[in-house]
């Protein structure tokens, strides 16, 4: 619910500016002469840079515990020193000694010369996301603004390169989240059930990513989380909705953070009209556990844990069955993970974690009762071998099991009906990292998959290429297979479904040099094996097969800039999108209901020091979408309208009985567009022998919140 960014501010403090710090200074050689297009970031993070063309650097990151400055420059020595050691100096002064075994070698910047993921993907730090306006401070609807998604509003979930919503998958430090959205009603979008202050980076990949991940048709949502907590803090938030507090206790080298939260949308429901006919607003209570222990000089152990248990009870006029039903849902959830790594020697590091997933629904639809739960167990073991400065190589191994059990009440029959399966799939790979000249760089690998429910076998290679076309930009190209086994609603019907597949062509330029970003991007998908079905729910087994297949073709362009204009930054992103389908129980190959070719979004951010505030500005666009029209004889061919948005926040920084205190305002769609994602017909025609169309629109035009956050 769109309510819940109330409790996500609540959990971690929104934005806690006073947490940013500056790294800024100049790198030369031995001679003093300025080194260009060096590598500088804070290690084991996101936050970082490349030296201008005098040598200069600057960057803003979120201070942790012990957090180390990294240079690197190939045919130099790399550089690290703890960040506290520079203490207030606002000018580093940083000199890099040659390799002997690199003295003559061409000088190109290792950071900006990648095949990796983070240099083809979209990055974001917690403090993006929150100020993203028209994502609500939900992980999902902030990276909703970046190339290659589509924005689908009566959903909130990820969809990507004309991949549905279920080819997105979510990683916590590697880790699968089965479940990563809430549970929500027909028509309303669910939100992230993680708050964004948890991670210190994010990983976008829409394509093409690492034999590492598997399982995921269209794209990898990779979140990084903190490590040790710097001190001990209290945050207490009172709001009309609910309340939510928390409480992180510090040791020499570990820390705790409890936190829990409650809220119930009544009040808020009771003063803004909602489309929706509420017979119970949506009611939760949550909590969440983080344990970090810093072992020896290089490891760490993490471990996670989130329970959440809600409620909720509406009137659904359900015209496609002619009937108005009564829906009650409610969902339990729990995710935990463990995840330690450490440096065996100075040359291998190792990863290992075990992860947890449990999702229970229980939803009444009218007399009728579906009662399903989920249980999922993984472990991964990998390792990580750094040869030399140009080759490194990643292998490991994966365990995912998974239960799926459902019982359905059918009261008109009074009967139950129960289906359950378990899978299991064991997964292998291997890649290695090579910088192959000076000025072209490679990842190979590949990736082995075998599930027990199907008895298959798959292989997926993975290749990306690199090559470095100026001092601060570089061409690269990616090709890949990815399979992914058909979703449960297909699966407990036809054990026999074989896994779903999509091949990535990836081409991509990018130019990176102080703070700014120009990438654009090409590409090309194809599908094969695609579930298909003639009516869904059909118990009989040979209704479902995999004779589905389709293409997504386009490209996108990204333009960020955090120079230009003092103390703010702005981004801009455009994707284009040629897709069709014959999948599902589509009558043949059509673009699919949640595609749109046009998708345009403009984010700004700005702290005006003189009134302590951060403004956030986004303005969206997405073309029209297909939908089903009975009236019309030809397939999915009516689009709705574009839809467009405009959302502003903006949080005022204070203190109220000396404990630092925010303020937040959030408006969403402000000058109150009109939304149609689809239409909905009824199941018979009147009188003018039509289907009478209802659209599908948002609850309400617009989502208002005011928040109060305190820090002890």
């Amino acid at each position: 619910m769109k309510s819940l960014i109330i409790i996500i501010l609540a959990s971690i403090s929104f934005i806690n500016l006073n947490a940013q710090h500056i790294l800024k200074g100049k790198i030369t050689d031995k001679k003093g002469h300025a080194i260009i297009g060096a590598n500088v970031y804070i290690k084991n993070s996101y936050y970082g840079t490349s030296s201008d063309t005098s040598g200069h650097f600057s960057f803003e990151f979120e201070k942790g515990y012990n957090d180390t400055l990294v240079v690197n420059y190939i045919g130099y020595n790399s550089y690290e020193n703890e960040v506290s050691y520079f203490s207030d100096i606002q000018d580093i002064s940083i000199k890099l000694t040659e390799s002997v075994n690199n003295i003559n070698a061409v000088v190109i910047s290792a950071g900006a010369f990648e095949a990796s993921d983070e240099k083809k993907s979209a990055t974001m730090t917690s403090l993006d996301i929150v100020t993203t306006a028209s994502g609500e401070a939900d992980l999902y609807g902030a990276y909703n603004t970046m190339p290659g998604t589509q924005k689908v509003g009566e959903k909130g979930e990820l969809f990507v390169r004309g991949g549905d919503d279920y080819e997105a998958k979510t990683y916590m430090d590697g880790m699968l989240v089965q479940k990563p959205y809430s549970a929500s009603m027909p028509n309303l979008p669910s939100r992230s059930r993680f708050s964004p202050f948890l991670f210190k980076g994010t990983v976008f990949s829409t394509g093409g990513y690492s034999a590492e991940f598997g399982q995921a048709l269209s794209s990898v949502l990779i979140l990084d989380t903190k490590g040790v907590a710097e001190k001990n803090m209290t945050e207490i938030t009172l709001l009309s909705v609910g309340a939510s507090a928390s409480q992180t206790l510090t040791g020499k080298n570990n820390s705790i953070t409890l936190s829990a939260n409650y809220q119930n949308l009544a009040p808020y429901f009771s003063l803004i009209k909602q489309e929706v006919d509420w017979k119970k607003s949506p009611e939760s209570f949550g909590g969440n556990i983080i344990f970090r222990q810093k072992t020896g000089k290089n490891g760490m152990l993490k471990t996670f844990f989130s329970g959440s248990v809600s409620e909720s009870r509406l009137s659904y006029p359900n015209y496609e069955i002619g009937t108005v039903q009564l829906i009650n849902l409610q969902n339990k959830n729990a995710y935990g993970n463990t995840v330690y790594t450490d440096m065996l020697s100075p040359k291998m590091k190792i990863k290992f974690g075990i992860a947890y997933n449990f999702n229970l629904d229980d939803i009444d639809i009218n007399n009728d009762n579906a009662y399903t739960k989920e249980n999922a167990v993984q472990s991964v073991l990998n390792f990580k071998y750094f040869y030399n400065n140009n080759l490194a190589v990643k292998f490991g191994t994966e365990i995912y099991n998974f239960n799926y059990y459902q019982n359905y009440f059918y009261a008109d029959l009074k009967q139950t009906f129960n289906s359950n399966f378990e899978n299991t799939v064991y997964s292998s790979f291997a890649e290695a990292e090579i910088k192959l000249t000076s000025k072209f760089a490679a990842r190979i690998g590949g990736r082995f998959e075998h599930s027990s429910i199907s008895n298959e076998n798959n292989i997926s290679p993975r290749i990306s290429l690199a090559i470095k076309t100026s001092t601060f930009s570089q061409f690269s190209i990616a090709y890949g297979t990815f399979y992914q086994t058909a979703q449960n609603d297909f699966l407990k019907f036809n054990n026999d479904l074989k896994s779903e597949e999509s091949i990535h062509y990836i081409a991509n330029w990018q130019y990176v040099v102080n703070n700014r970003i120009f990438r654009v991007e090409a590409y090309y998908k194809d599908y094969k094996e695609l579930v298909k079905y003639e009516f869904l729910n059909s118990p009989v087994k040979n209704s479902y097969n995999n004779s589905g297949k389709g293409y997504a073709k386009g490209f996108d362009v990204f333009w960020q800039d955090k120079q230009t204009f003092k103390k703010s930054f702005y981004r801009i992103s455009y994707s284009f999108i040629d897709t069709k389908r014959d999948y599902l129980n589509y009558k043949e190959a059509a673009t699919p209901i949640f595609s749109s070719k046009h998708n345009l979004a403009f984010v700004y951010n700005q702290w005006i020091n003189k009134i302590s505030t951060y403004l956030g500005l986004t303005y969206s666009y997405s073309s029209g979408r297909p939908y089903y029209n009975p009236n019309n004889k030809v397939f999915l061919s009516d689009r709705t309208q574009g839809n467009y948005d405009l959302s502003f926040n903006a949080s005022y920084l204070t203190e109220i009985w000396g404990s630092s205190t925010i303020v937040h305002l959030s408006v969403s769609n402000v000058l109150g567009f009109d939304k149609i994602y689809g239409y909905r017909y009824d199941n018979q025609p009147n009188e003018n022998n039509e289907y009478e169309a209802h659209p599908i629109k948002p609850a309400a035009k617009r989502f208002a919140v005011i928040a109060l956050i305190m820090k002890f």
